[in-house]
């Protein structure tokens, strides 16, 4: 019998970035690099831990911008186009290096892998990846839950509550139609929580969420058992604490497993380093060098100088750091096992786009992993948040500590010098939602088009990307711009409503560009839901 359990959680996301108004486009490409490269692998993994009989469990978030981006018949032609040109590429890579012993065995996996990701998901899955993984959630082995609508920071958005509860409101109505049933959890976007936020889950009916550890360490009171258990909140919703150890494990740039030097290295790329006159059909139509996803170098060490890749390597290496990973949770579990008198539950969620984008092992590290997890020990057991708290263990009831897992902790890296100018651009908008809402309660035709819009440029202009974005310092220009453009319609769109002024051809226009969530009701906005209970549990 197992002394205690581990909770495996990949939260798969990224931003809306549809952009038919462009036949090449950068931030297109994240989206089916990601798909290329992450989620068609590893739904490769599942499917074979599952037609093998693997009594795994993962807990999987999928953001509803990402589902909607999966729907998107726009963009299923995009990456047909997308996955044609890298196989014509792969084609001339298998020709170029033929003689060469260390890249041409590259060159045809790459082929072949491009190849199984054309069929995979034009032929297997049928451009439809939603039922792809509502298929796996329905073994059992792998839960589904939602995150917030357009991935929003929430507790930088709730002095208007009516923009959070909409925000949430829409994610599980959106994955309740897309995969059959409600969503027990919910990742709330970057495991950024504040006082009040499970008031509003517990009304959507969501039984647990995440938090990073200091969020429960710091909870009042303090929890007994850290974070190998789950607290109650004062609202009757669970929270689960991401473990340290296994994060540092896997996250860390100096001590994770991703950084090994047998592995891949992610920036060499033949998109940088092949001339311009032969690479130049592959990358950015105005000349800017990009990846390709040709990779024939290994991380080597922290020098200039690169090996080649060799698959081999990496395939043992992988194998060696599936095994102490298990290793490592035996020992962690038979430890806290020991003085809790229960058995308890490590919880490691990670980003799903590290496994096969990043980390090009990644996929297969999880197929080791649960493969020896089922045959070589007996310490633990994996499970999804929902099978823990159906164990009827008690809980101890506390009230989490706000908190985020990004830098420092707390809030900072969605809320800084390079981004506050926003708030105050994304507040008013909400208040102006909500007063529309109000005003106009029962609206028909155009003017309920109109709201039902204004709704899904507010919420797209919420996201938490563009923030992080200006604080990364990559692609600042365009997180900005999107957030802006969203903002200036929203209040155009307003201003015509009010006026009785609406522009159909340019409204129509709207709708096929921001076509996100097109049941959205815009009195999910509506007033009613300020209630002076959420405010100052807030404040």
């Amino acid at each position: 019998m197992s002394k205690g359990y581990l909770a495996l959680v990949l939260h798969a996301h990224l931003p809306y970035v549809r952009h038919p108004e462009y036949t090449y486009s950068l931030e297109e490409k994240w989206y089916f690099e990601a798909l290329t490269e992450a989620y068609l692998p590893l739904l490769a993994v599942f499917s074979r831990l599952h037609e093998d009989g693997i009594p795994f469990r993962i807990t999987i978030s999928i953001s509803p911008t990402l589902a909607a981006m999966w729907r998107d018949n726009y963009l299923k032609g995009k990456y047909h186009a997308y996955l044609t040109r890298l196989l014509d590429l792969a084609d001339k890579e298998v020709i170029r290096t033929a003689g060469d012993a260390a890249f041409a065995p590259l060159a045809r996996m790459y082929r072949f892998r491009l190849q199984q990701a054309y069929y995979d998901y034009f032929e297997r899955y049928q451009g439809d990846l939603v039922a792809a993984f509502r298929n796996l959630a329905e073994t059992k082995k792998v839960e589904l839950i939602t995150s917030a609508a357009t991935h929003a920071y929430l507790p930088l958005l709730y002095t208007q509550p009516e923009a959070v509860y909409a925000q949430l409101s829409l994610a599980v109505e959106q994955h309740t139609e897309l995969f059959g049933s409600p969503p027990r959890g919910i990742w709330l976007p970057e495991c950024a929580y504040d006082y009040g936020l499970d008031e509003l889950l517990a009304e959507l009916g969501i039984n647990y969420f995440f938090l990073a550890a200091h969020g429960i360490y710091y909870a009042v009171p303090r929890p007994a058992y850290g974070t190998f258990s789950p607290i109650i909140t004062p609202a009757g919703v669970a929270a689960f604490g991401r473990d340290e150890e296994t994060s540092k494990q896997v996250w860390s740039k100096t001590e994770g497993y991703p950084g090994d030097f047998t592995y891949r290295d992610f920036y060499r790329d033949i998109g940088y380093d092949l001339p311009l006159d032969y690479i130049g059909p592959y990358i950015h139509p105005d000349g800017i060098r990009v990846h390709t996803g040709f990779k024939y170098y290994c991380i080597t060490g922290k020098t200039d100088h690169k090996e080649p890749y060799d698959p081999k390597a990496a395939q043992k290496k992988l194998a060696e750091h599936a095994g102490n990973f298990i290793f490592n949770r035996e020992r962690q579990i038979e430890y806290a096992a020991g003085r809790m008198g229960r058995p308890p539950i490590v919880v490691a969620p990670y980003d799903a786009e590290l496994f096969g984008h990043w980390w090009y092992e990644g996929p297969a590290w999880l197929e080791d992993f649960f493969r020896k997890a089922h045959c070589d020990q007996e310490i633990f057991t994996t499970i999804t948040p929902s099978e823990y708290l159906q164990l009827g263990l008690p809980l101890q009831e506390a009230q989490p500590s706000a908190s985020s897992w990004g830098n420092h902790g707390y809030h900072e890296m969605w809320l800084n010098r390079s981004n506050d100018w926003l708030y105050r651009h994304l507040h008013m908008a909400a208040e102006r939602m909500i007063r529309a809402a109000g005003d106009f309660p029962d609206a028909r035709g155009l003017k309920r088009d109109a709201l039902n819009q204004l709704g899904r440029e507010l919420l797209l202009a919420q996201a938490s990307d563009w923030p992080f974005i200006m604080t990364a310092g990559t692609m600042v220009e365009y997180a900005k711009q999107r957030a802006g453009d969203h903002l200036i319609r929203f209040n155009r769109l307003l201003e015509q409503l009010y006026h009785n002024q609406i522009d159909e051809t340019w409204l129509r226009k709207l709708e096929a560009a921001d076509n996100i969530f097109p049941c959205l009701d815009y009195r999910l906005f509506a007033p009613h839901r300020r209630t002076g209970k959420v405010r100052q549990s807030f404040y």
